[in-house]
């Protein structure tokens, strides 16, 4: 994001009086990358961070993955943590070896640490991956997913079904996170809360457990809420929310997409 962009952001978000607050629920410190780029925008953030992401039970599988990863045809990566816990690892993109990402925050995350990206589908779900990577996929084409320990369906049969070997190695773990309920829970009476920002389908779905179905539901009818990417936003549309997509799909998108939501409502 450029200064003048930011200043300009942050004078008219400044106009809008008494901002209510945004919800995080990523797993970041109260400085992390979302809350600081809300911040920078005049917005005040509330941190309920529902996951804890964290290494894998265990770690050999990847190790052993990783070792071989030269011997694979595609990585395909669907979430930034899957790129942190590869690219510690291996600090370049394998000899021959292609790279796909879910949606463009994942592309960004690997671009940043120098790895080259070959496809990122128009649409940041699953479902639009494996449509993008059907034309290039062979019978036999060696394919490494390293995912998440909740890692949904959708990708890996997805790929399965086109007739590739996919070997599919826990990368990170995640697990849910206490929250200060009567904290969030007062928020919610109070009305403070302005929109609540989602950032995998897994942040829908613990945010609904830790309040319980009628809190997330009060919740979410006074406030907007604003998903990263399209299975992000399906989850929350299964469950009868209405939600707006992040554009662009990227950190930097959803904290825009959140100031312009909210100065929309103003």
């Amino acid at each position: 994001m450029s200064a003048a962009t930011a200043r300009r952001a942050k004078s008219v978000a400044q106009s809008i009086a008494a901002m209510p607050s945004v919800v995080v629920t990523r797993d970041e410190p109260s400085d992390g990358p979302l809350s600081s780029q809300l911040r920078e925008l005049g917005l005040a953030v509330l941190s309920w961070p529902v996951m804890r992401v964290g290494a894998p039970q265990d770690g050999a599988p990847l190790e052993d993955a990783l070792a071989r990863a030269a011997h694979f045809d595609w990585i395909v990566f669907a979430s930034r943590h899957a790129v942190a816990a590869v690219t510690t690892r291996l600090r370049t993109t394998p000899v021959g070896v292609r790279v796909a990402a879910v949606g463009a925050a994942t592309a960004e995350a690997l671009r940043a640490r120098g790895w080259r990206v070959h496809v990122v589908p128009g649409e940041a779900s699953a479902a639009a991956l494996v449509a993008a990577l059907a034309p290039m996929m062979e019978h036999g084409t060696r394919v490494l997913f390293p995912a998440s320990s909740r890692a949904l369906p959708t990708l890996g049969a997805g790929l399965g079904q086109l007739g590739v070997a996919v070997t599919q190695v826990e990368a990170y773990r995640t697990e849910s996170a206490p929250l200060n309920l009567k904290e969030c829970r007062a928020c919610i009476r109070r009305g403070s809360v302005a929109a609540v920002t989602f950032t995998s389908p897994s942040t829908v779905i613990e945010l609904e457990r830790a309040l319980g179905a009628a809190s997330f539901k009060r919740l979410l009818s006074g406030c907007v809420a604003i998903a990263l990417g399209a299975t992000t936003a399906q989850t929350l549309n299964a469950r009868g929310h209405e939600c707006r997509l992040a554009e662009p799909a990227s950190l930097q998108g959803l904290a825009l997409t959140t100031l312009r939501l909210l100065q929309q409502r103003s």
